[in-house]
């Protein structure tokens, strides 16, 4: 695992305030190899909401065994272009969190964003749990000889309709048990302000990871880089946009005779 701990080691330094990872987030082979072939990929990363429905279900369906059947398709081409990457695995899956993250470190993978709230439920979990979870996903990863994994501890308050407040409380809890970044999520039509991105990058000394909008009012990478992030994600836009151009190309070609 000295290869894979390698990566992972690079994945985490990546996390630069000021100088943030960014990330073109994939969902299956095709994507990933199209990404991973960039020069200016550093990483890859996959999109849980796309990977559910490049499978045919919806992110809040998905299971473990399909999550993972995809995630490790795509490890293998991480590890042909020698690219660490790092798997949205939704909360990992209840219970099964050591045997899900067992199997993405055994598979090469070198980091997980892991959610604050329980997929089934959809609840939160309980600050202390949702720690534990933190340090439990990093103590299988270690115990695997891949000391350097990275957790991208997403935590759901503000698209939940919770208070900033509480953001900063657990975040700094999910930084101190161990993950390298924490993601705040606002939603897709809420968002998260400015200002609530300074502050964040200030209460959690950069370590911050908000999701880009291509949006023209929205927050560029440029802009968010300045406020001072240190990692960069686009979900499963990149995946709205192929299938919209290649729906509207299929359009072409089955019209063209007519």
């Amino acid at each position: 695992m000295a290869a894979s701990n390698a990566l992972a080691a690079t994945l985490k330094s990546l996390h630069r305030p000021g100088k943030p990872l960014i990330l073109a987030n994939v969902y299956d082979i095709l994507s990933a190899r199209a990404v991973a072939a960039l020069p200016s990929c550093k990483a890859l990363a996959t999109a849980s909401y796309a990977v559910a429905r490049a499978n045919g279900t919806e992110d809040d369906d998905m299971d473990a065994q399909t999550n993972l059947r995809a995630a490790l398709s795509i490890a293998k081409v991480a590890a042909e272009f020698k690219k660490p990457l790092t798997v949205d695995i939704q909360d990992a899956y209840g219970e099964q969190l050591e045997e899900v993250i067992s199997a993405l470190v055994k598979g090469g993978v070198h980091g997980v964003n892991l959610e604050d709230v329980n997929k089934d439920t959809q609840k939160f979990y309980p600050l202390d749990q949702a720690v534990e979870r933190v340090k439990r996903t990093l103590k299988v990863a270690e115990e695997l000889g891949v000391k350097d994994f990275v957790v991208n501890a997403r935590c759901d308050v503000l698209v939940h309709g919770g208070q900033l407040s509480e953001v900063l409380e657990r975040g700094k809890a999910y930084l101190a048990a161990g993950a390298t970044s924490v993601f705040v999520w606002g939603g897709s039509k809420r968002g998260v302000s400015r200002d609530e991105v300074a502050t964040m990058v200030k209460e959690f000394d950069g370590r911050l990871n908000v999701s880009l909008k291509l949006s023209p009012d929205a927050l560029s990478a440029a802009q968010l880089s300045q406020i001072g992030v240190s990692r960069i994600s686009i979900g499963p836009t990149l995946q709205f946009i192929a299938m919209d151009v290649y729906g509207k190309e299929a359009e072409k070609i089955l019209t063209s005779a007519s």
